[in-house]
């Protein structure tokens, strides 16, 4: 099989190839204690947190979905742990790609990417080790990189707080050639709908030029007033604290046009066909319940060039 050459400069070029997570080996429902964000704690004191094999059929579904679309869709290997949201195991920005620092009970998954690597020759960069980051928490656009993260205290109180100051710092010098912009986000590690896991899950650039984001979400109203000032208001899109805590704003483009979206956000799926997006619907309503959807089950390893 021909190797990809790695290339990811924004979050809507035409995606080429894509790493997608597995339900395969993810096993029965942690423990209460194992439970990394308040979503999967929810569901776990409620029974209700999803089997192995419902979450395989439903990444199956959407890779084939994918393929379809002539994405080409590679999965990380078998490990017999969950792997389910790749998204945060590692990123690729412009030809580099990144592994990422996560939080320690999840770093094993990191060695599903090895066959991957081994057959697509190209530089892989380490950060250092006061750096974590998630690549949940990180958005390639064009010229900017933006950034979800947490400041001391609540780094390291919360543990849902995954990307650090240090990483907006990290990430400045090593892409000097693009403007970083860190967003400090609100964390909870008991309530849903007041946590903002990573960026995506308050936030989505799309790639006619809109956004849909909840701004309570986000620690300063500065950083929302930074972000706002780059769209205009007929092209922004408020997210309720629900939304966030459905991951309504987790979506995937496919291209500038194309959007991959959950089949029940009928709100959100009517206003992006409004602004003139294809809607592609898919259904990870089981696997939403461990607090990720359609952008953290993926890793995108190439978009087509801009010119």
């Amino acid at each position: 099989m021909k190797p990809i050459k790695w290339n990811i400069e924004d979050e809507w070029q035409p995606l080429e190839a894509v790493m997608m997570g597995i339900g395969a080996g993810m096993g029965p429902a942690p423990a209460l204690n194992e439970t990394y964000d308040p979503l999967s704690l929810r569901h776990v004191q409620a029974g209700t947190y999803p089997t192995e094999e419902a979450v395989k059929e439903e990444l199956d579904a959407f890779a084939e979905t994918l393929e379809q679309r002539g994405v080409r869709v590679l999965r990380p290997d078998a490990l017999g742990i969950n792997q389910v949201f790749t998204r945060d195991i590692g990123m690729v920005i412009d030809d580099l790609f990144i592994m990422t620092h996560m939080v320690e009970d999840r770093e094993l998954e990191q060695k599903g990417l090895e066959s991957m690597l081994n057959r697509n020759p190209g530089r892989v960069i380490y950060p250092p080790k006061q750096v974590r980051l998630e690549g949940g928490d990180i958005m390639p656009m064009k010229n900017e990189i933006w950034v979800g993260y947490a400041k001391e205290p609540d780094f390291t109180t919360f543990t849902t707080a995954r990307t650090n100051e240090a990483a907006v710092e990290w990430l400045a010098e090593t892409f000097p050639n693009r403007r970083v912009r860190g967003f400090e986000l609100k964390k909870s590690d008991a309530i849903p709908k007041e946590n903002a896991l990573h960026l995506d899950c308050c936030l989505a650039a799309l790639g006619r030029g809109h956004l849909m984001i909840h701004a309570a979400g986000f620690k300063n109203p500065e950083d929302i007033e930074d972000v706002r000032a780059s769209y205009s208001e007929d092209r922004i899109f408020e997210m309720t604290a629900e939304d966030m805590k459905d991951m309504k704003c987790n979506v995937l483009s496919l291209s500038p046009d194309a959007v991959v979206s959950g089949s029940s956000f009928h709100r959100t799926n009517a206003q992006m066909r409004s602004w003139g997006y294809e809607i592609i619907e898919v259904n990870l309503s089981e696997t939403s319940k461990m607090g990720g959807l359609l952008r953290c089950s993926t890793l995108p390893l190439r978009r087509t060039p801009n010119e």
